[in-house]
């Protein structure tokens, strides 16, 4: 595996883990827009290819975006026999228009073009949802045998409940939990406008908040929730440890999921959805299609972007703990179920097969 560094944690340059060689290089997240988003990239490529040339032979290449820049080393392993696995965890064209705001300009059809030439240069593609599925066959032209889904999923026997952990309420009778990235595009600022809601029009002051997670708006986010005059009520945990993170959501009374309706999030699965599933935990989504599809009745959905009702319905949880152990229940069976990682394992080693065989 090759990937970059981390900053507190991961940062040794080689490291084994569970029997994988894993190769890490050091890169600097971007800043400053699309020209930051650039510098990050083609700093990832080039010690990407580096890496590869140094490990070796390889049989298969299995890259996940973003960026759609990966299939550049992949065409030069391809070369050298290897097959090309294109997992694609975002579609790029989609988080450009959620992410900058900046319509079907010049980089967006440049992105466009990135992505067609990853489609073309794979073998085989993994789509996370069936919307994603339809967009490799439709946009990107690959036939249906090329294409499998392989939704991620938290493994239970490693992902469960542990006892709950008072003191981490702060001197409060609830808590609140968001787990996952902090980016322009991943709702955090809505999650903390209708914090604020919920205390200023709802009248609650009974719940302490937990931000669990990194990323480029992480400063921002810490920013705003001070201009908000949450500081004292909403804690930000920065990235933390499996065990932190299990200890969090294992005392959560209600998990927050405020990705807002945009091109990409509508048909994304949220890895946290899965996860707060997984911990038997109810949800509070915004009306997203993709939102319903994971979580169906574990969750219930505010109209789009609407904050004062997303406030209004984790009050209406909080006041409800039969409801919430009932939809904690539903949704730890899905996630043992129907979307359970051993169903996710199967499609996964199906796509290996295909490719080696293609």
């Amino acid at each position: 595996m090759i990937c970059p560094q981390g900053t507190k944690r991961d940062t040794e340059a080689e490291a084994v883990v569970d029997g994988v060689h894993i190769y890490r290089y050091p890169l600097k997240a971007a800043t400053g827009g699309p020209a930051g988003y650039l510098q990050e990239y083609g700093s990832a490529l080039w010690h990407t290819l580096r890496l590869a040339r140094k490990v070796g032979p390889v049989d298969v290449v299995h890259a996940c975006n973003p960026p759609d820049l990966l299939y550049l080393v992949a065409k030069y392993l391809k070369r050298q026999g290897a097959k090309f696995i294109f997992d694609q965890h975002d579609l790029c064209p989609e988080l450009y228009l959620s992410r900058f705001d900046r319509g079907q300009d010049l980089l967006y059809r440049g992105v466009c073009a990135l992505e067609r030439a990853t489609y073309r240069a794979a073998d085989v593609v993994i789509s996370t949802n069936e919307s994603y599925q339809q967009v490799a066959r439709i946009r990107g032209g690959k036939k249906p045998e090329d294409v499998f889904v392989v939704r991620s999923a938290p493994v239970v026997e490693r992902f469960h409940e542990v006892p709950a952990e008072p003191e981490l309420k702060k001197g409060k009778p609830y808590l609140l939990a968001y787990l996952g990235v902090m980016g322009p595009q991943d709702g955090v600022d809505y999650a903390l406008r209708a914090l604020a809601k919920l205390r200023d029009e709802v009248g609650r002051t009974d719940w302490h908040a937990v931000f669990v997670g990194s990323g480029d708006a992480f400063d921002d986010m810490v920013a705003l929730s001070a201009k908000l005059g949450l500081a004292n009520q909403v804690e930000f945990t920065g990235r933390i440890s499996d065990e932190d993170l299990v200890r969090y959501l294992s005392t959560a009374d209600v998990c927050l999921s405020p990705d807002p309706l945009n091109p990409l999030n509508d048909v994304s699965t949220m890895n946290k959805v899965m996860e707060y599933m997984a911990m038997s935990k109810p949800i509070v989504s915004f009306e997203l299609r993709e939102a319903r599809v994971s979580a169906g009745d574990a969750a219930v959905y505010a109209p789009a972007n609407d904050e004062t009702e997303f406030a209004a319905l984790v009050s209406r949880l909080l006041d409800d703990p039969e409801e919430r152990i009932r939809m904690g229940k539903l949704g730890q069976a899905r996630v043992a179920g129907p979307l359970s990682w051993a169903n996710s394992a199967r499609n996964l080693l199906a796509a290996y097969e295909h490719a080696v065989k293609s």
